[in-house]
């Protein structure tokens, strides 16, 4: 009674305006503590749903099951069935209240749904309407033909297609941060083999020739290394087997450490990708085997001996391997070395061959650049893929890295001295309102003719793309 008289005085001064505000705040919570108090009375005192009878947003069942039955169109009794046996069904599986809630605000609309389950179950038709063609798994060869009409090689793998992994490291450093390598554990741990190899020493070392002057900028300092003699020849018959893969710093591409199995003779080759060690490989530049001939019935089939010849490693003529082959450290000329692709994943891609009756005049090979190009017959090749080809996928992570490795930084003209570079000099940033050349005058955009029209080269067949694939602007 105490209580209700102060809310009532409370209430007479807040109608009246003579209430302060403290009294205010203690009418409200005192009013919102009621409303709670009666909030979890009415919780407590709340019963469980009961489906047997109609809800009370319903005004009548009748009403409702006389719309589901008119608009679902069957009989009475098998509506009520239906009915029945849906109430069984949500009784059971209500472990919540949100089941019963909807079931009491629209039940025909849960009936609808229900029974178009069911009913649909039970008109589906099961009969095949048209006799289905069974398919029948077809493999395609590619056939290869002259250079134009040849498909240029794949791109390399990048690493957006997921198709390699790049080690990773904790930043515990700066340094270790973004650095990432190719996983290559299948490598050589210890030195190299000594008598394969020189020290670099003098003026090379830091980009200079043999009057001091600086032939190759951003070269110098780095850590010492010693220089491999590697074998682009092959003319060396006979099976070889692979010692080990090792890592060579003067190249990105790896090394493989042969061993003749007749003399026992060691060379260091450029290693195909996927090669380890105990690899039996062979160079068949010095002629075909008098075993391999007999093996064959003394027949040269170029079929049979490409099939027994043309293996990852193997260093064949180029008229001896079959179309379409990947190679790699590709020789131009007879009786000389490999030129073209020895870096690390570069490939070529044999095209054609120009055949005068049974001899082999030419054969015609694309590069990675996009360049057809035509090499002698007898030039080497060897087959397969460069190894290490996610070596361009690396990352230094640091500019000491850079200069461990030779490299010494690229400083731009525009930082020059006047006397260092057009570039250079002025008050400011300015260059003064000259086209962009390099260090030596030449036009450093925009493409720079240096070859003369009239004097192509005659081994390419189709030139590599320039400034993809855009006109250039020079007038040369």
């Amino acid at each position: 009674m105490a209580e209700a008289q102060e809310v009532t005085t409370l209430t007479r001064g807040l109608i009246a305006g003579e209430t302060t505000h403290v009294q205010r705040g203690c009418l409200q919570g005192k009013a919102r503590s009621r409303e709670k108090k009666g909030q979890a009375t009415a919780r407590r005192n709340r019963k469980a749903p009961d489906f047997n009878r109609p809800s009370r947003n319903v005004q009548s069942s009748t009403s409702w099951r006389h719309k589901l039955r008119v608009w679902i169109g069957v009989s009475d009794k098998a509506l009520e069935q239906f009915i029945i046996s849906s109430r069984r069904a949500f009784t059971q599986s209500a472990d919540n209240m949100l089941q019963p809630r909807l079931w009491q605000q629209q039940p025909w609309r849960q009936a609808q749904c229900l029974f178009r389950a069911s009913t649909n179950a039970f008109a589906r038709r099961t009969y095949a309407t048209a006799a289905e063609t069974p398919t029948v798994a077809t493999t395609t060869r590619e056939t290869t033909t002259d250079a134009i009409a040849f498909n240029p090689p794949t791109a390399a793998p990048s690493r957006r297609r997921g198709g390699f992994e790049l080690r990773t490291y904790k930043p515990r450093t700066p340094g270790t941060r973004h650095l990432r390598r190719p996983i290559n554990d299948h490598l050589w741990k210890g030195k190299p083999l000594a008598k394969l190899t020189f020290a670099k020493v003098g003026h090379g070392k830091g980009g200079r020739n043999c009057t001091g002057r600086v032939t190759v900028r951003h070269r110098g300092g780095g850590h010492r290394r010693r220089i491999r003699t590697v074998d682009f020849k092959r003319m060396e018959p006979g099976k070889h087997t692979v010692e080990r893969i090792e890592y060579d710093p003067n190249r990105s591409t790896h090394l493989a450490l042969l061993t003749r199995q007749k003399t026992g003779e060691k060379s260091y080759v450029l290693a195909a990708d996927g090669m380890r060690a105990g690899d039996v490989i062979e160079s068949y530049r010095a002629g075909i085997p008098g075993e391999l001939l007999k093996s064959m019935g003394g027949v040269m089939d170029p079929g049979m001996l490409a099939a027994k010849t043309a293996f990852r490693g193997n260093c064949l003529p180029l008229r001896m391997i079959p179309l379409g082959t990947q190679v790699y450290a590709v020789g131009s000329t007879t009786g000389k070395g490999a030129v073209f692709c020895r870096s690390a994943g570069t490939f070529a891609t044999v095209v054609s061959k120009e055949e005068v009756g049974k001899k082999v005049k030419e054969v015609t090979v694309r590069l990675q650049s996009g360049e057809v190009r035509r090499v002698s017959p007898d030039a080497c090749a060897t087959i397969g893929v460069a190894s290490n080809p996610h070596h361009h996928f690396r990352m230094l992570g640091k500019a000491g890295r850079s200069r461990w490795l030779n490299i010494r930084p690229t400083v731009r003209g525009l930082a020059m001295n006047a006397a260092d570079h057009p570039h250079g000099g002025g008050r400011g940033k300015s260059k003064g309102n000259v086209h962009p050349v390099s260090i030596w005058g030449t036009p450093a955009k925009g493409g720079y003719k240096t070859r003369a029209k009239r004097n192509p080269n005659k081994h390419v067949v189709q030139e590599r793309v320039r400034n993809q694939g855009k006109r250039r602007t020079s007038k040369n």
